[in-house]
């Protein structure tokens, strides 16, 4: 039985196993910020469709070195959704120029 790791242990490349023992495919990315030690989950390249799933930290059951045990089904984790599936709020610097703004306004990149 390999020794229990943190989350900034884990590597890119290590095997996920499903609830179940079955390698159901690799880390792929890991979700964090280092700086504050919040772990939210990782992005995990499944073998079946090749997509990078995002498993939030409540389904990992463990971390050991050189392997992530997850705490669902391969069924579920197939159902999970994408790892950058969300759109993120795009922030316009306060120092930008007021026709910068502008043309950020009207082309939509401000929203």
């Amino acid at each position: 039985m390999p020794d229990p790791v943190a989350w900034k242990a884990v590597e890119k490349g290590w095997p996920v196993y499903d609830r179940d023992g079955a390698q159901i495919g690799t880390v792929h990315e890991i979700a964090g910020d280092t700086e504050h030690d919040i772990w939210d989950g990782f992005g995990v390249r499944l073998r079946a469709l090749g997509h990078v799933k995002y498993v939030p930290a409540e389904n990992v059951a463990s971390m050991a070195v050189g392997e992530v045990r997850l705490g669902i089904s391969g069924d579920e984790a197939q159902r999970l959704g994408d790892m950058h599936a969300e759109v993120e709020e795009q922030i316009i610097p306060e120092k930008s120029r007021w026709y910068q703004r502008l043309a950020w306004w009207t082309t939509g990149r401000d929203r």
